[in-house]
């Protein structure tokens, strides 16, 4: 399995470094479909580079990048297409890579922007373990909150401070208390600002919501995070297929449904957990699978299917939109996403088109910060959180 991730790791590097521009002693991934340049994307590149090689002359240019775009409060801000606000979520992102990059670069140069960055996601904090993900998302969400604690534990572990480690006890501790009993941890515990509360199981999130406490797990080494991990992991398993994909029709989730980065955190997820109990092994190979026909060039945004199984991908929409309690005409709005994601995975394009979908959120009202192509595509943020995934587990030594 060793020798799968490498090549997998290999090939899309390959295919990234395409897209990274470089500019004197500054390097940036661009997007090649959007067109822009997200902080996270390139913290997520950079952090796969200093784990394949510390030397690759990028390191240093992608940390510039990242060092300048840091916003006097400490913050970095979350990008897509039509959204730009500072976000704890992605300053651990961040923070994270310049953690990392204490290993090859003097402390002078990354501390402060450091101590700034861990300044920030405490200040985000709004109660016990509760991380505020941006300005415009102000729900709980499990995964921002694993993903903050991830962060800070690394930070209390580098430099000693006693007062991260326990932020980030309280996060591992919240995300765990708002785990149901069947081993799902919900998207959100609350409404926050969105219309309905989306305390629903979501395959793709359960996956990052795992990697990221996994990470939390491996500095407090807590019994009751380990319970938990392997709580998520019995559920992810039982939503996985003989082939290795996932059973979409138990993930509420609209808008991450088929993303085919659940697989890759998945695996890393199955592969942590394997220490153990040695069965998540299989899953994660079957992980490796999926992901492996999902790779035109970059990852592909959705997990790909066949018009041959169109009919039956209806029934499969049909389960999804009855999750959760929702009125009738949020269940028909959820038949009607699911049903668009279902064609949009089927077709392909290297340059999209959303032209329909904002039309649509128009005409429906809808408030987004992403877009929603009607066909699918190589897409560069998946490509980034997928080398994330392989390349942690990869470098941890759990691989055979």
């Amino acid at each position: 399995m060793k020798d799968r991730v490498e090549s997998l790791l290999c090939r899309l590097i390959r295919e990234v470094e395409r897209h990274i521009v470089v500019k004197n002693n500054v390097a940036y991934v661009v997007d090649p479909v959007f067109g822009i340049v997200r902080n996270r994307v390139n913290a997520e590149i950079c952090k796969t580079l200093m784990r394949l090689d510390s030397r690759n002359p990028l390191i240093g240019k992608i940390i510039n990048f990242l060092l300048k775009n840091q916003n006097e409060d400490g913050s970095w801000n979350e990008i897509h297409t039509n959204y730009n606000q500072p976000s704890a979520l992605v300053t651990s992102f961040v923070g994270e890579a310049l953690l990392m990059a204490l290993k090859i670069f003097p402390r002078n140069k990354l501390e402060k922007s450091l101590n700034m960055a861990k300044d920030y996601v405490l200040s985000q904090e709004k109660s016990p373990g509760y991380f505020v993900k941006s300005k415009q998302y102000i729900a709980d969400h499990l995964n921002v909150d694993a993903s903050c604690g991830a962060f800070l534990a690394e930070y209390g572990k580098k430099f000693s401070d006693y007062e991260c480690i326990k932020a980030a006890r309280r996060a591992a501790e919240r995300v765990c208390s708002y785990q149901f009993q069947n081993g799902v941890y919900p998207y959100t515990t609350d409404k926050g600002n969105y219309h309905y509360p989306l305390n629903i199981p979501c395959i793709h999130y359960q996956g990052v919501t795992m990697y990221y406490l996994a990470k939390i797990e491996s500095i407090l080494r807590e019994d009751w995070i380990k319970k938990s991990l392997l709580s998520g992991a019995e559920w992810l398993s039982s939503v996985q297929k003989k082939d290795g994909k996932f059973d979409w029709s138990k993930s509420g989730l609209m808008f991450a449904y088929y993303l085919s980065g659940a697989y890759a955190f998945a695996f890393s997820s199955f592969v942590y957990v394997s220490k153990w109990d040695k069965k998540y092994l299989k899953n994660a190979e079957l992980c490796l699978n999926a992901l492996e026909e999902n790779i035109d060039g970059l990852v592909l945004r959705w997990e790909k299917s066949s018009w041959l199984s169109f009919p039956i991908s209806i029934f499969t929409v049909t389960k999804t939109a009855l999750l959760g309690e929702y009125p009738l005409s949020h269940r028909m709005f959820r038949f009607g996403y699911g049903l668009y994601r279902q064609i949009a995975r089927r077709r392909f394009a290297y340059n999209v088109d959303y032209k329909l979908f904002r039309l649509l959120c128009r005409i429906l009202k809808i408030s987004a910060s992403t877009v929603e192509p009607s066909k699918n595509y190589p897409d560069m943020f998946m490509t980034s959180e997928v080398l994330d995934c392989l390349s942690y587990t990869y470098k941890s030594g759990e691989l055979l």
